[in-house]
This record gives C-alpha cells, structure tokens and sequence, in this order.
C-alpha cells in the first residue's frame, strides 16, 4: 500500500453532528493529521449538514428509502467516498447498521464512538439505557467496526460516572464532553497506524 498525502476522512452523522465540528476543529488544530473530506448523512434535515456548510466541508445526504435495497445505497455512498479519495471512515452518531458493501471496501478502516463502556448498553440508547438501569458509571467506547452492533474490536475506553443528581441530560453532557477529547485522539492513533501501513 501506498499513500500520497494527509488520510483522507469521511464523517458519517445522523444528527446533530457535534463530534464532527470537533473531528474538524482537531484537524484545523493538527492534533488531527488528517483531512476531512466528506460529510456523510442519512437524513437530508440533520443539523450536522448544517454544520459542514459553516465549515466548508463537502457533504452529500439521502433518504436510504428511496433506495431499493440496502445494498444499492451502500454503493451510491461507496461512489461518492472514491471520488473524494477517502481512506478511513468515522461514524460520528450515525444511526445505521454499516453493511457488507462499506465493510468489505473499507476492511478495518471504519470508526466508530458508542456512549457507553461497551459491551454494556450497545445500540441506539447507550446513554438513556445506562441511566435507567440505575448504573453507577457509564462511559465512551471507540472500536472499530464490524458486522455486528457495536462488537468491533475496542480501541479506547473511557468511564464516566453517574451521580445520584445526574438527569439524562446532564449525563448527556459529561459523555459528550468525554466523546469530543477522546475521539481524535483515537482517530490520530489509529491514523498513525495506517500510515505506517501506507509507508
């Protein structure tokens, strides 16, 4: 393998996008050695689309309804990641099962953040699960993906605890407080590791 140039990130984002402003705030920063060519979404009224314009990102988004198989919106979306020469992918509250069409593109090379110390609390309400169990910490998972929900091979962890006081949106809060400085660390590590790979 061989690489010219900065790795090139996609950001996949279902919401409010957040943790993609502070992908691209690292990268701006260079604690991130990257560069964040592509926003990805799923819901052409997220807020994270919103976000990529102020940035000046490129982004492109699509109902996967209006697609007849899930495999047939994979490959749109794999289309538009080879145009923008991307070579690593991070889900950044991205709300779908990732398929076998981006899984076998992108072996090993997609990202993913979980709110929660996996494998409690996997799926879409780590947080909200976490708090009505009546745990006494929770955290933030970084893994890689694969077929399964949220069962990649984990590459950081941080705890974070609930106190008697917390309500769901002061937890809400402290994750992602945690998510926004645990994320590009993780992703540069693993940057790092690639371009070794590419060297």
């Amino acid at each position: 393998m061989s690489k010219e140039g900065p790795i090139r990130l996609a950001v996949f984002a279902s919401g409010s996008g957040s943790n993609f402003e502070a992908l691209v705030e690292a990268v701006r920063k260079q604690t991130v050695d990257a560069e964040v060519a592509l926003l990805v979404c799923d819901k052409p009224d997220a807020f994270a689309l919103t976000r990529a314009k102020r940035l000046a990102v490129p982004s492109v988004s699509f109902y996967p309804k209006q697609f007849p198989s899930k495999g047939s919106f994979e490959k749109e979306v794999l289309d538009h990641l080879e145009e923008a020469g991307v070579d690593l992918i991070v889900l950044a509250g991205y709300m779908r099962i990732i398929g076998s069409t981006l899984l076998e593109a992108f072996d090993n090379r997609i990202i993913n953040i979980h709110p929660s110390l996996l494998p409690f609390y996997p799926g879409k309400q780590g947080i909200q699960d976490a708090f009505d169990a009546g745990a006494i910490e929770t955290g933030v998972t970084v893994h890689l993906v694969d077929e399964g929900i949220d069962t990649g091979e984990i590459l950081a962890q941080e705890k974070v605890a609930i106190d008697p006081d917390d309500t769901i949106e002061s937890l809400e809060e402290k994750i992602h407080a945690v998510e926004h400085v645990l994320y590009p660390e993780v992703i540069q590590t693993y940057i790092k590791k690639l371009q070794k790979e590419y060297a």
